[in-house]
């Protein structure tokens, strides 16, 4: 392809997972407000369009993905935590309980057609006492996490149940990814 695809992320994890498709893409992370004052779900279809726009108003005629990912609780978002007390709070409220991550993905066409979904999964934990809390904020690893929490990382010790998407809960769900790629023009290469 003489003109690779745009990754609209600055995330480590999303560019580990789109070298798994085996396209070739730059990067180019646009700042874009994070608030919608919408439900996790409605939120993550918002934020990763807007990305995606804005990635597009850069690099015009090339095809663009963006995602955005957000851990609910009760269709509460969690977002990342502003400090290591916020990470403990989030994580005192996962623990022992079911909650959803949504990872919206929006694709645009280099005809500027838009193609985009939701993906879903469910992540349970298991208890997890306030010590073993701290000793796990102590890491860093939950500081940059949307819920406070990696499944890759450190987490998976308490992680007892995963129904959906492991690589959407991590940040770019492969499956929807390369259906709305194929839709862009692109097979899995």
């Amino acid at each position: 392809m003489s003109q690779p695809l745009i990754l609209a992320s600055a995330s480590p994890r999303r560019r580990e997972l789109m070298r798994l498709l085996g396209f070739e893409f730059l990067i180019d992370a646009p700042e874009v407000d994070e608030h919608t004052g919408l439900g996790a779900r409605d939120a993550v279809a918002a934020l990763s369009r807007r990305k995606a726009l804005a990635s597009r108003a850069v690099h015009p005629g090339r095809i663009i993905v963006a995602a955005d990912t957000l851990v609910a609780l009760d269709d509460v978002p969690l977002g990342k935590p502003a400090d290591e007390e916020d990470a403990f709070r989030m994580l005192r409220l996962l623990a022992g309980r079911e909650h959803q991550v949504h990872t919206g993905v929006t694709c645009i066409a280099a005809d500027d057609t838009l193609h985009s979904g939701v993906d879903t999964s469910t992540v349970r934990f298991g208890p997890m006492t306030d010590r073993e809390i701290r000793a796990y904020i102590a890491t860093g690893e939950p500081m940059d996490k949307a819920g406070a929490y990696a499944l890759q990382g450190g987490a998976a010790a308490w992680i007892e149940e995963v129904r959906g998407t492991p690589s959407g809960i991590i940040g770019l769900p492969l499956p929807l990814t390369r259906k709305l790629l194929a839709a862009c023009g692109l097979e899995y290469c």
